[in-house]
């Protein structure tokens, strides 16, 4: 099966034209609109967004890497998986389920780079946490079905708002006007006791005003043990628009309370046959403790204001606030009272230096600010100045609500404040200097203040820092009638997150840097498509995790001088007969680094031992990763799709030895679709979904540590597993 998957992506994608034009209406090859203006050939995708979102989209004369997602498709893959899951049959993407089918805690890596590098943004306005540069996708739940459009980019890609793009972006836009009213029910239900229900509706155009609402539950016990999710969401967004003026309000908020399931399994659990164990709460006598949960609720305010001063100028706004408030809860069991800074107590005459306790350790911030775009167009140049500034003001601060012994009241044992000040300012320019040939530009000044009053573990630890980053970008584009091909080079930077400021005053890791060059061709056809990209990215002080203890004594990352991420993606489509199509995409990658030091614990001499690595692999990047569909239409309104995916070997640490890694897997999914379109009811369809077809055992996730004790090196591997074949089934309704 593997090897036919394999012949099937290199065939494809350089397949010749094989087939008629198809007359379908309901082709899924991508749609191009062109439009001739002073001959520069433009794309709806990215010219009919509002200019938020523009700002940081790459359009289709911009020489960077990147993958649009329509809502046509993002309907059809949206049964309430979470955003990883619609995206893993991208290129180079490898999405991961803490609970092990998709819902609750999720993760995405693209080339690669984990979701605390890529760089997320919600119709621009960011959304990584500002200190841990992390991206929880569980604090949107069902956002899929307010979303009508994703461009990831690949590599550096253009000046975006919020953390730095330190190999990928992902921009999802909720702009999707409706001219006419609606009310849409969709409902799905599947293995592991999962189901979603969604509401919308929105009043269509009316005079220039136009309102749509959503509200969601999404819930599921989890393929892991005790892994459950309860998800609520609305979204609303109202908005007016008149000839030069647009304004939008948009308001979304989602709410969640999942089981813990981070600490993943052994692997003696995995080699014994016992995927779904967890070990969270199990310091819970006799039975695990019922409330080890994750609740959060986060509410994101945007507000959106766009003008055309004239022909030429353009100018627009948005001021956004996100609140999140919540708390993750805890049994602890035979702790010290010191640690929490009590005095232990007298039981019946006898000290109680140690107790049971359940504790919740609370997450309390604001992320606000404005963003500011001015554009300006005539004949062949476009030209935007853009400027980005936010504040984050982050409380973190714990709660002991229980003891067996001495606590007649909920205890807070710290109480610590992040303050984070980001201010950046762009200027690109894209001019076609001669027929068919574009050059572009774009440099981005950062500027970052960064101040803590100390850490849960570390109170009297302060930061107060500042960084200051310019990342210039440059290409050049060649585009006539089919064919596009491109060459570009990216500065990215980035500065340390919490955890790295933790190290201390003399151990503080430095920001890291990133050179990205891209180099593509492709052609799109009426009948067929295909694209070959290769890129080359090279780090600077690249911080990664080598086991070294800092000067207050935890885990940190350190800076290695050198490594570097380059390889080849190569994607195809084309439409065989009529009722048949296929596509197909292959990333073949080397991603090394350079003399890598790992630090292993020795607990009989009470040391680190220090070993040199010259190069090898970096951690989580597989050296293929390959995904393929086949869709046939056997009956008039059904379709029906199967999607392959592969990925190789993944290391779970830099050190590149087999036993700390994730095995290959591949794994097979397949889709029907049926849909009726009527007068009463506008559009009503049937969604069935089979995952993992071929029963898979599969971990695309896990983490490793080693020690010495006893005289023996002992290394402790942790994966996290996903279900075996599961089904979900949707009834979407339009009226």
């Amino acid at each position: 099966m593997k090897r036919i998957f394999f012949a099937l992506c290199f065939v494809i994608t350089a397949l010749p034209i094989g087939a008629q034009p198809s007359t379908r209406k309901d082709s899924t090859l991508v749609k191009q609109v062109y439009v001739t203006k002073d001959t520069t050939v433009t794309d709806s995708f990215y010219w009919l967004m509002p200019a938020d979102v523009r700002a940081v989209r790459a359009g289709e004369n911009t020489p960077f890497t990147r993958t649009n997602l329509t809502k046509k498709e993002i309907r059809i893959l949206n049964l309430g998986a979470d955003i990883p899951f619609l995206l893993q049959s991208t290129p180079s993407v490898v999405a991961h389920s803490d609970a092990g089918n998709g819902i609750g805690y999720t993760g995405i890596r693209i080339r690669g780079t984990d979701a605390t590098r890529i760089n997320i943004t919600l119709n621009g306005v960011p959304f990584n946490d500002a200190e841990s540069q992390g991206t929880f996708f569980v604090n949107l739940p069902d956002f899929l079905s307010s979303t009508g459009s994703i461009q990831i980019q690949r590599g550096v890609g253009t000046s975006t708002n919020g953390v730095g793009a330190f190999g990928a972006s992902i921009n999802l836009s909720t702009y999707d006007p409706q001219p006419e009213k609606y009310l849409e029910f969709n409902n799905s239900y599947g293995s592991f006791q999962s189901r979603k229900h969604t509401l919308k509706a929105g009043t269509g155009n009316i005079n220039g005003f136009s309102t749509d609402i959503r509200l969601s539950s999404i819930q599921s016990d989890g393929f892991i043990d005790r892994a459950s999710s309860d998800l609520r969401s609305f979204y609303l967004s109202s908005g007016y628009q008149q000839k030069n003026t647009q304004v939008r309000l948009t308001v979304f908020s989602g709410k969640e309370k999942t089981y813990q399931a981070w600490y993943g399994i052994s692997e003696a659990d995995l080699k014994s046959g016992n995927r779904t164990i967890n070990y969270a709460g199990t310091a819970h006598p006799v039975t695990p403790y019922e409330n080890e949960t994750d609740n959060y609720t986060q509410t994101n305010y945007q507000l959106f204001a766009e003008h055309r001063l004239s022909d030429k100028w353009q100018l627009n706004t948005t001021l956004f606030l996100t609140r999140g408030k919540g708390y993750y809860e805890q049994y602890r069991a035979n702790e010290k009272y010191e640690r929490y800074q009590l005095t232990a107590p007298v039981v019946n005459g006898v000290t109680q230096v140690r107790a049971d306790f359940i504790r919740q350790l609370w997450l309390d911030n604001y992320f606000y600010g404005q963003q500011l775009n001015l554009r300006y167009q005539h004949k062949k140049t476009d030209w935007m100045l853009g400027a980005h500034l936010s504040t984050y003001d982050g409380d973190h601060y714990g709660k002991l609500i229980w003891s067996t012994h001495g606590l007649s009241s909920p205890h807070q044992w710290y109480n610590n404040n992040g303050l984070k000040k980001d201010r950046s300012i762009f200027i690109k320019q894209q001019t076609q200097l001669a027929p068919h040939w574009f050059v572009f530009y774009d440099i981005q000044f950062r500027h970052v203040q960064y101040s803590v009053d100390g850490f849960r573990d570390n109170p009297t630890l302060a930061v107060n820092t500042r960084f200051a980053f310019l990342n210039p970008k440059a290409g050049i584009t060649f585009r006539k009638n089919e064919w596009r091909s491109y060459l570009s080079y990216s500065k990215g930077s980035k500065e340390p997150n919490r955890d790295d400021f933790e190290a201390g005053a003399t151990l503080r890791p430095t920001p890291e840097q990133l050179h990205d060059v891209e180099v593509g061709i492709e052609k799109q056809h009426t009948q067929y498509q295909w694209s070959i990209t290769g890129y080359y990215m090279y780090y600077k002080n690249q911080l990664v995790l080598t086991g070294k203890i800092n000067d207050v004594g935890a885990y940190t990352r350190s800076n290695v001088p050198r490594s570097f991420r380059t390889g080849i993606e190569l994607q195809g489509q084309v439409r065989l007969l009529t009722w048949l199509q296929a596509s197909a995409n292959l990333t073949l990658s080397s991603n090394q680094v350079r003399d890598l030091e790992e630090f292993i614990d020795d607990y009989d001499q009470g040391i680190q031992v220090r070993t040199l690595y010259a190069r090898s692999t970096l951690a989580f990047s597989p050296s293929c990763t390959g995904n393929g569909t086949l869709t046939i239409s056997p009956l008039k309104n059904t379709s029906i799709t199967l999607y392959s995916r592969y990925v190789s070997r993944q290391y779970l640490d830099n050190t590149q030895k087999a036993s700390r890694s994730l095995d290959p897997f591949f794994v097979q999914d397949a889709r029907i679709v049926y849909t009726r379109k009527g007068k009463k009811i506008k559009e009503w369809s049937v969604n069935g979904a089979i995952n993992n077809l071929l029963n898979t055992a599969y971990e695309p996730n896990g983490y490793t540590f080693s020690y010495i004790a006893g005289g023996q090196l002992t290394t402790e591997n942790y994966y996290f597993p996903m279900a075996g074949i599961n089904y979900t089934l949707g009834l979407n309704i339009r009226l």
